[in-house]
């Protein structure tokens, strides 16, 4: 058996500002995309044996097989058939090979299903670079963010990883610089929400208000306090258009968010489309101290700690 692994982080989001709806469904966002070191692994293989669980997630022609397998955080939540991300992103790139490919994806779980922290998105970048690799293919970097863009407007990000402003969609990205490395408590909820209904019930609210929406833009503070390293800046300036609607569609993260702030925390907010909460800390003995307040109070299903920001989607187990 050949196999490759590639390791891939989730995402917070520092600032997303989203625009009015557009002529095709989708949002003009800004969106500071920001990698933690909370991650998924995906190993390509070229061993198709068929293992309890799995599926064939479906041919694209006659010369090209992709199976997948799950394991880990909130397996038995993530498809294993053609609608599976990362099993999208596989046949996208075997188009690209113009030879006959096959592939077993094990996705092994860390980041939350559902959870705003991007882990569908997480997965396809990992299969990309996974079986990229695998088949021998030797695309550049720049080829695969093209392929990224058209999986999804997450998964360009999960394949630079760092951080980011990303606009149109988010799947143009820009660096940002940052000084030294930010601490992080993230409250993992029961269940998921889904992006689709949270930005739909975004539009709702700002209807039924009347909210004037602006064209969005890239908090200048927030930018700087990247620049400097300076997380109490950092903390003040975290903000998220979605959240009013993830809170109204998931009422106890309001309670969650609270406690959070109590507890203090430099900075809270839901990550992207949500439920899973974000805190900001000051180091990480006080992550680690802020995490396990967080279970006590019963606010949240667990509470996990990271940092960032960390490298995208990575080879750490190459071909033997």
């Amino acid at each position: 058996m050949t196999s490759v692994t590639v390791r891939v982080p989730a995402k917070v989001n520092l600032q997303l500002s989203v625009g009015p709806p557009r002529d095709d469904g989708y949002h003009d966002l800004v969106n500071v995309f920001h990698a933690v070191s909370l991650f998924d692994e995906v190993t390509a293989s070229d061993d198709l044996s068929v293992l309890p669980g799995d599926l064939v997630g479906g041919v694209v022609s006659e010369q090209v097989t992709i199976m997948v397998g799950v394991e880990g955080e909130s397996a038995d939540q993530v498809p294993v058939d053609a609608s599976n991300l990362a099993v999208k992103a596989a046949f996208a790139l075997a188009e690209r090979a113009g030879r006959p490919v096959s592939a077993r994806l094990l996705i092994r779980k860390a980041i939350p299903v559902a959870g705003g922290m991007a882990g569908g998105s997480a997965d396809a970048a990992a299969a990309l670079v996974a079986c990229d690799e695998l088949w021998g293919l030797g695309l550049p970097r720049q080829e695969l963010m093209e392929i990224a863009a058209g999986l999804g407007s997450d998964v360009p990000f999960a394949l630079l990883g760092d951080t980011a402003v990303g606009t149109g969609r988010g799947e143009m990205l820009v660096p940002a610089p940052v000084t030294g490395r930010f601490h992080w408590v993230f409250a993992l909820a029961e269940g998921g929400l889904s992006t689709a209904r949270v930005y739909a019930e975004c539009d709702r609210l700002r209807e039924a208000t009347g909210e004037q929406v602006a064209w969005p833009q890239a908090d200048e503070g927030l930018m700087e306090a990247l620049s400097a390293g300076d997380a109490e800046t950092l903390g003040k300036t975290l903000s998220n258009d979605l959240q009013p609607a993830a809170l109204m569609l998931c009422r106890p993260l309001a309670r969650t968010l609270e406690a959070g702030r109590e507890h203090g925390a430099l900075g809270a907010l839901v990550s992207g489309s949500g439920p899973t909460c974000a805190f900001l800390a000051e180091s990480d003995t006080h992550a680690a101290s802020l995490a396990m307040a967080m279970e006590v109070a019963g606010v949240c299903r667990s509470a996990v700690t990271a940092f960032g920001p960390v490298p995208g989607a990575t080879i750490v187990r190459p071909l033997p």
